[in-house]
């Protein structure tokens, strides 16, 4: 029997992402002493991949290599997005990344790599699809993670990454193979459609779901599976701090996205509990111990875990609106974290992280237009309006009250208020406090240009949230 071609056009951007970290670790092993060129040739390779990606935006789905991959409006904006984030995530961490010796073709090879994760997660349409993209993207993190070699907190942070995320992916790996026993397939589509016309072994699938969802809570960092999460933001270069929360947070929530509404949309009943006991508990306990943090990494990790109990009100809505207000928070909590973290790496310098929440202390008096960028940055992050934090927070609030959930919402906000408190703190503290370092601030000019965008566009997408919000429903509405 003949198998027919795949449609390889649809997979182009990916294809063309492989191909180029291919040819970059190749020019960076013959161009040992200008790492620039491996620098440049990463960012060209993110330019022609979005040029690639909505040149072909798809606005009817369209699948590829036996139905495995799928090409729609979800995948194109989400893979956007996640070209965005890593540029960002590079330019930030180019200065941070030299004074330290990581300036090296690895450090971008891994990056691409971990990109190409990310956009085959987006786009599976089959269970082992998801896998491979899940794999893909966690081994290139591990070694991001250890590159500081001679390190023993880096080193001490990927061995707890490593062990805890293999942890995560036999349970995710044995939740699919229960499913597929109940299902007898292993594709989305007729995972869902098996499931909606009754299988017979009930109590197989619930089981499966149940492994599935606990894989996916280790991956979105969701309480009670967020242990990792502290001490991998903490003990990694915060370089690769900032690419671990952000960029990947678009392809969990596709991976969430693509398992639980696509293929186990008939399993509501099972997984939408869970999910309610999973933000609950994220909100919960991010927020109480991110109070107690003195380390500025720490406890935006704790932030990140009480961000993912918020996004997935959203999706345990169970509604088109949810799924859209889900898509948006996950965009918005990305750029947030890209100037967070990026404020961070702004005031580290050789021989020097700026970690610890002393580290802000008078920064207004440091530097008045840094202080007043970081200060939308908490104002966002804690939902202050108009910063677009607060229309996230009230858009999956929304979804979560229409559909029923008022205690639920109640929880949200009352934890919103009590998470109000530590970013407020930092904001005290470079307002009010005298400055225990007064170092000149001069950050390269593609990094200070970049960072007030995006200090300013937290504010500007606050104002007219409408664009955006748009995007992300019209992506749902024409996905699902």
């Amino acid at each position: 029997m003949i198998v027919p071609m795949p449609n390889l056009m649809v997979a182009l951007p990916e294809i063309f992402v492989l191909v180029m970290a291919c040819v970059i670790l190749l020019v960076d092993l013959w161009v040992k002493e200008n790492r620039f060129i491996a620098y440049a040739l990463t960012q060209m390779t993110l330019l022609f991949a979005a040029w690639l990606t909505l040149g072909s935006f798809h606005r009817q789905v369209e699948f590829s290599f036996s139905h495995m991959f799928v090409a729609d409006a979800i995948s194109d904006t989400l893979k956007l997005m996640t070209y965005v984030a890593v540029s960002v995530t590079l330019v930030y961490a180019r200065a941070y990344i030299g004074l330290r010796g990581l300036y090296r073709g690895e450090f971008f090879v891994l990056a691409l790599f971990a990109m190409l994760g990310m956009m085959v997660m987006i786009s599976a349409n089959h269970f082992l699809v998801l896998y491979l993209g899940l794999e893909l993207l966690s081994l290139s993190l591990y070694a991001m993670v250890a590159m500081k070699r001679d390190s023993p907190q880096a080193t001490e942070a990927a061995m707890k990454y490593f062990i805890l995320g293999a942890l995560a992916s036999g349970l995710l790996l044995y939740g699919m193979s229960l499913i597929y026993g109940a299902t007898g397939s292993l594709y989305n589509n007729e995972v869902a459609l098996a499931i909606m016309q009754g299988v017979e072994s009930k109590a197989l699938l619930a089981m499966g779901v149940v492994f599935v969802v606990a894989g996916l809570a280790f991956k979105l960092g969701a309480a009670p599976f967020h242990m990792w999460v502290p001490d991998v933001y903490h003990g990694s270069p915060t370089a690769v701090t900032l690419f671990l929360g952000t960029a990947p947070k678009l392809a969990a929530f596709a991976f969430t996205m693509r398992l639980l509404i696509e293929g186990l949309q008939g399993s509501v009943a099972d997984w939408q509990g869970m999910l309610v006991v999973l933000s609950v508990v994220s909100m919960l306990v991010g927020n109480l111990a991110a109070i107690a943090q003195t380390n500025i990494k720490r406890m935006l990790a704790y932030s990140t875990i009480s961000h993912m109990g918020f996004m997935l009100l959203g999706i345990l809505s169970g509604a088109l609106n949810g799924y859209g207000a889900a898509m948006f928070y996950v965009v918005t909590y990305v750029l947030m974290s890209l100037g967070a973290f990026g404020m961070i790496l702004l005031l580290s310098r050789r021989g020097f992280e700026a970690e610890h929440l002393n580290d802000f202390k008078g920064l207004n008096q440091r530097s008045p237009w840094h202080a007043f960028l970081m200060l939308l940055l908490m104002f966002s992050l804690a939902g202050v309006p108009p910063t677009v934090g607060f229309y996230a927070k009230l858009a999956v609030l929304q979804a979560a009250l229409q559909a029923g959930f008022f205690g639920l919402v109640v929880v949200a906000v009352l934890l919103s208020v009590v998470g109000a408190f530590y970013y407020l703190r930092v904001v005290k503290l470079m307002y009010f406090d005298e400055p225990l370092d007064n170092s000149p601030i001069e950050p390269q000019a593609d990094m200070q240009l970049l960072l007030s965008a995006n200090g300013l566009g937290v504010l500007l997408l606050g104002i007219l949230p409408q664009p955006l919000m748009a995007l992300c429903t019209y992506a749902i509405q024409h996905s699902l």
